[in-house]
């Protein structure tokens, strides 16, 4: 199993999922981090300069219309082969675009990455779905 976390900087999970530089992927098994590494994310720094509206649904929750899925597309490329993301926040729009991708998202206020595996990985890692916006 894979399990991708979004970070600035490799330690720590990012606090927003489009505004992440990075995903770092944990190859698991049998409860055991075997392998980590690190790959380029698509974000908001990536399409900075484009057409970037908000796109709301009908009760405000950002991310959503065609060219927010396009970007959600993009931005999952990277982690096509993982079952999990954790983050730290981000929008209901790209949270329904990963569980469509068949990525199970865990959106968490613990800040380390190992730390907020080997949670998962016991079934101790709560799910914030109040994180989402």
């Amino acid at each position: 199993m894979k399990i991708a976390v979004i970070s600035d900087e490799g330690i720590n999970i990012s606090q927003h999922f489009g505004r992440a530089p990075y995903y770092v992927v944990a190859e698991v098994d049998d409860g055991t981090i075997l392998n980590k590494e690190t790959r380029d994310k698509m974000g908001h720094h990536t399409f900075a300069g484009g057409h970037d509206e908000e796109h709301l649904d009908s009760q405000g929750r950002r991310g959503y219309g065609q060219e927010a899925h396009d970007k959600h597309t993009m931005m999952a490329e990277a982690i096509k082969d993982c079952q999990v993301l954790i983050c730290g926040g981000m929008g209901w729009g790209a949270y329904e675009s990963m569980k469509n991708f068949n990525i199970d998202v865990f959106v968490t206020d613990n800040l380390n990455i190992d730390e907020a595996i080997k949670l998962y990985l016991a079934g101790k890692l709560d799910n914030l779905m109040e994180r989402l916006h």
